[in-house]
């Protein structure tokens, strides 16, 4: 049931183990979940507990490690044969007298290759510093390395088939944050807004369904629009406040991020200048991307489009996305901003969100794009404004 064809799969492990090679790494141990769904297609709420993939130069497949009751999970969803799925007993889980990565030790030891040079992500969120030391622990003569972001720079580049994926989730985050701006008036609770936004992402279209995104919706209002990751209370919304809405489209884990800010009221005229003050950066910065260009560069455009205007912005102004599960939809490769020197090539994918937030209030507009053979195609299509809600004037 894996939802690409064997092929994709083994031209990813097998670029995967070329860059284990560059880097002198026998066995890589892969537990970010997004690059186990990337490797071999697993897919299951499953990170709550210790997995991984052992992936090794002198194998065809990997071997995938994980709680006895999620291994049907992997022979379903997975193209990997089941004797290289490996399931560890449940008293392993949330044990304080063993832990997996005890189970992990003797498999690399059963198969030879206690003594390896191993690979590990050691900057993910779901590789604990007690994954570490019992690794180090059982495995004294192994030599370990950080592989943090191996697999996830073979991902950075998109096939035509996660293009596809992402296109759909484009059109499902339309659909969402539609229904999210119509929602939003004065009176109505923040919380029955997301629950309307939550049931379109689900919901997805006519054609096809949503997957859960890795983010939830996020939606500051009013003074804590000056901060982006604010999700929802249950209050009411008030006339004369600005709503930020941060959504994101997902289609079998792939992601297509999306952001717009709505006044409830007439505009407050600094709120307003702010809008356009983005719009203009925004709009110039996707005018500049094609590849050859880096990620730097990009976010050049933007800085000195909105210096004209007095305005400056420390924080990086987009990323790499795509694949990935909760807590985040960033790839955690190639930002926009200075210093990185990335080169943007056609299938790269980002999410360009260059908001601005003040001490009381705050805009984000943004666009999810990938870069093309000669510039870039943004996947939603959706109007590039503020949006006003219950005004007197028409805007």
């Amino acid at each position: 049931m894996a939802i690409f064809d064997i092929s994709e799969y083994q031209t990813r492990l097998r670029k995967t183990k070329e860059r284990m090679q560059e880097k002198g790494i026998e066995v890589l141990v892969v537990t970010d979940p997004a690059n186990m769904n990337y490797l071999t297609g697993y897919d299951g709420w499953s990170f709550y507990v210790h997995q991984c993939l052992i992936v090794l130069l002198d194998d065809e497949e990997p071997f995938w490690i994980g709680r006895g009751q999620d291994a049907n999970g992997a022979k379903v969803t997975t193209w990997l044969n089941e004797n290289h799925i490996i399931p560890y007993r449940d008293h392993y889980v949330q044990s304080t007298e063993r832990h997996p990565m005890d189970f992990v030790c003797n498999i690399l030891k059963e198969i030879g290759k206690s003594n390896a040079t191993i690979g590990i992500e050691m900057d993910t969120y779901y590789f604990t510093a007690k994954c570490y030391t019992q690794l180090k622990l059982g495995l004294p003569l192994a030599t370990f390395v950080d592989a943090t972001s191996l697999v996830n720079y073979v991902r950075i580049i998109k096939s035509d088939k996660e293009i596809e994926y992402m296109r759909k989730a484009a059109k499902i985050v339309e659909k969402a944050m539609q229904t999210g701006i119509d929602a939003i008036e004065e009176g109505v609770r923040e919380c029955d807004v997301v629950a309307q936004i939550m049931h379109a992402q689900i919901s997805g279209t006519e054609e096809f369904g949503g997957d859960y995104p890795a983010i939830m919706p996020l939606l500051p209002s009013g003074k804590k629009t000056s901060t982006p990751h604010l999700t929802w209370t249950d209050e009411k919304y008030k006339s004369g406040i600005p709503v930020i809405l941060e959504l994101a489209g997902c289609y079998n884990r792939y992601h297509s991020p999306l952001s717009r800010t709505v006044f409830i009221g007439e505009p407050d005229p600094k709120v307003k200048y702010l809008a356009d003050v983005v719009i203009e950066g925004l709009n110039a910065t996707l005018d500049f991307i094609k590849p050859g260009v880096t990620c730097e560069e990009v976010e050049e455009v933007w800085r000195k489009t909105i210096a004209k205007s007095g305005f400056e912005k420390e924080s990086r102004i987009g990323y790499s996305m795509g694949l990935n599960y909760p807590p985040d939809w960033g790839e955690h490769t190639a930002s926009l901003r200075p210093g990185d020197k990335t080169v943007l090539e056609p299938n790269m994918t980002f999410h360009c969100i260059p908001g601005i937030w003040l001490d009381d209030y705050g805009v984000e507009l943004s666009e999810s794009f990938r870069v093309t053979e000669n510039g870039i195609e943004v996947f939603a299509n959706f109007p590039r404004k503020l949006f006003v809600k219950n005004a007197t004037n028409v805007y």
